[in-house]
């Protein structure tokens, strides 16, 4: 089952504990049919967002199969609120810890606003791990994702190179208090900076929802009409149609973060010539792995896992419409399904 998320996630997983020994020595609470117990407490950003909807799918695909193969009753336990919220993250943090958790996987709306309780859950015996957003300085474990920084300047470079080198850039920015997504805005900026014909005219930040981006990016665009390059450094907005009819691929170019099925159409208009796909799925599978490695299994873990972005164009896009499907994916257009593969 998922054969090529194993050349992406599991290869990951096994890299980066290499060499780490194999007695499962840890503690966990017996299960209702008598087997051990090991809960993990997953909290994303928000739980409208298709990208940590399907890191959950990862999460439980992993611990079905830890289950199978260590006879420990893995399951994950989903606190992740329904929008962006610091405090409500902090809240589930501590609900997570006092209702026994063995391990949180945490992706940080806002890290000031849960540094302290992650923190005060390590210190009470939970471990943690974040992904996607990080808590710097914090007493977590391990995070799994990708630099940020590099992920702005991949996509400033492209939009550079679809836009011919000049013009004037809008970046599409989400959470402007999110650590990873302001990262991710500085990439761009030092990136465009390098282009003397490029002109960035402003961050914009929204709600992270579909609607809510696709809105900002039409206000943006009747704001300053002359923006002919859109940097998205995540791919809300595409997650909506809306696009597709109000923007003309003539006149602008849209590079963004994800590769999620319904931001495929952006590619095959020519509106979003690359996508850069984070493997979100690999968010909750290379992460979960890692938690019970780490925690139940007592081995080392490295500070950071890291995540690599694969570039979706039209050259490949039949072949990563089917690496979706590959990771459970139903929603995948069938018309991408059928390019070459």
């Amino acid at each position: 089952m998922h054969h090529v998320l194993r050349s992406l996630a599991v290869a990951t997983v096994t890299a980066a504990l290499a060499g780490c020994g194999k007695g499962e020595t840890g503690e966990a609470a017996k299960g209702a049919a008598g087997a051990p117990a090991f809960r993990i407490a997953m909290i994303a950003k928000s739980s409208t967002n298709p990208v940590f909807l399907s890191g959950r799918q990862g999460a439980e695909a992993a611990a079905a199969e830890l289950s199978a193969a260590h006879g420990v009753a893995v399951s994950i336990d989903w606190l992740t609120p329904p929008n962006e919220d610091g405090a409500v993250q902090a809240q589930r943090i501590a609900e997570a810890v006092n209702s026994g958790a063995n391990a949180i996987l945490l992706s940080a709306s806002d890290a000031g606003k849960v540094r302290g309780a992650v923190d005060e859950a390590v210190d009470r015996g939970v471990p943690v791990m974040t992904f996607d957003s990080d808590v710097p300085g914090s007493k977590r474990f391990s995070f799994y994702g990708g630099d940020d920084v590099k992920m702005g300047t991949q996509v400033m470079e492209e939009l550079a190179a679809q836009m011919g080198g000049k013009g004037k850039v809008a970046i599409i920015a989400g959470n402007q208090n999110a650590p990873n997504l302001q990262n991710r805005v500085k990439g761009v900026r030092e990136t465009a900076a390098k282009y003397p014909g490029i002109t960035i005219v402003d961050a914009f930040y929204h709600a992270e929802t579909p609607q809510d981006a696709a809105a900002e990016v039409l206000r943006m665009k009747n704001a300053y009409p002359e923006v002919n390059g859109i940097a998205m450094i995540g791919g809300w907005a595409l997650f909506t149609r809306t696009l597709l009819t109000d923007l003309d691929p003539k006149t602008v170019k849209i590079v963004s973060i994800d590769g999620l099925p319904a931001q495929l159409a952006y590619v095959d208009a020519g509106l979003a010539p690359v996508l850069f796909a984070q493997p979100t799925y690999s968010w909750g599978y290379v992460s979960v792995k890692t938690i019970f490695d780490h925690v139940y299994r007592k081995q080392p873990a490295p500070a950071m896992v890291q995540m690599e972005l694969v570039k979706v164009s039209k050259e490949n896009l039949g072949a990563w419409a089917k690496q979706l499907v590959d990771w459970g994916f139903s929603d995948v257009d069938p018309k991408f399904l059928a390019l070459p593969q």
